[in-house]
């Protein structure tokens, strides 16, 4: 995720970074300049034939498409906000199950724990970008990370041997039943966020909605050149260009927060999320 300051308006203004849509859509841009200066070439000055001038039908398409993209990019941001809440509850409740632990497990179940809250948030980290953990998860004595090299959820296998080690610890008598029911919250917890995040990683706009929102972009800037050609001239390149950059970066920008767990510049900081849990649990554990 890119950190910057919200309130530097001029640096913001004239700063590239290779995320930006500018970048991204250069090429498509630089193409419909192209074909933009062949249709003003092919009739102002081979046929010598203006076409006549009508904004009408592109005003009222450029409404419609104003309200899709409007819903588009909220319908996107509202998974990426949702996604960031779940990391966040994610981080609390991380830090109250190490609260908890260090409260009610005797002192040589601490590394245990310790160890495997943060190879939760590493696991689910990973889960979601679709990548093999067992080789970046911590391992401690009586955990050995090789042993879930054949298991396709490997942060469900992480909750399940948390469980098992504090029901160990109950049945030698070592926490009451009601110290055990505190913890299972925050068990439960972690397997609700697993799954909240599962469904927005899985469940992307369908795909329809999307197809149509980029055909009817094309359609639009394909026929621009055609409404403004008689009044603008040459002129018309750059606007053409101008407009669709426009209205195609909004797409793009969807497109990049509707999965907000990767690796792109405007995706959740899942990375620095994972390292603050770990730092907080090991603050929690060593005080």
């Amino acid at each position: 995720m890119v950190q910057y300051n919200p309130k530097e308006w001029f640096g913001l203004i004239f700063r590239f970074h290779k995320s930006d849509t500018f970048r991204i859509l250069l090429p498509a841009m630089v193409c419909l300049g192209i074909y933009s200066g062949f249709l003003c070439y092919f009739f102002l000055e081979f046929f010598e034939y203006k076409p006549k001038s009508s904004m009408i039908l592109h005003s009222l398409l450029g409404f419609v498409i104003s309200l899709l993209l409007v819903f588009r990019t909220n319908t996107s941001y509202d998974r990426w906000w949702e996604a960031r809440k779940l990391w966040g509850a994610l981080v609390n409740s991380s830090r109250n199950l190490a609260l908890k632990t260090k409260s009610f497990l005797p002192v040589e179940d601490h590394e245990y724990i310790k160890t495997m809250i943060a190879n939760f948030s590493i696991s689910l980290k990973l889960h979601l970008r679709k990548e093999l953990s067992e080789n970046y998860l911590k391992e401690c004595i009586g955990f050995d990370k090789k042993s879930l090299s054949n298991k396709k959820h490997i942060p469900n296998q992480i909750a399940m041997l948390i469980f098992n080690r504090f029901n160990q610890v109950y049945i030698a008598k070592k926490i009451t039943g009601d110290q055990l029911l505190m913890v299972k919250e925050e068990l439960t917890e972690f397997t609700n966020i697993t799954g909240a995040c599962e469904r927005i990683k899985n469940s992307p706009i369908p795909y329809s909605y999307s197809l149509f929102i980029k055909k009817f972009i094309f359609v639009y800037t394909m026929t621009l050149p055609f409404g403004l050609m008689s009044d603008f001239g040459y002129w018309l390149i750059p606007i053409s260009m101008f407009v669709f950059y426009a209205l195609t970066s909004l797409e793009v920008i969807a497109e990049e927060i509707e999965d907000p767990f990767g690796k792109d510049a405007n995706d959740l900081p899942t990375d620095t999320l994972v390292k603050n849990i770990e730092l907080s649990i090991t603050e929690i554990f060593e005080s």
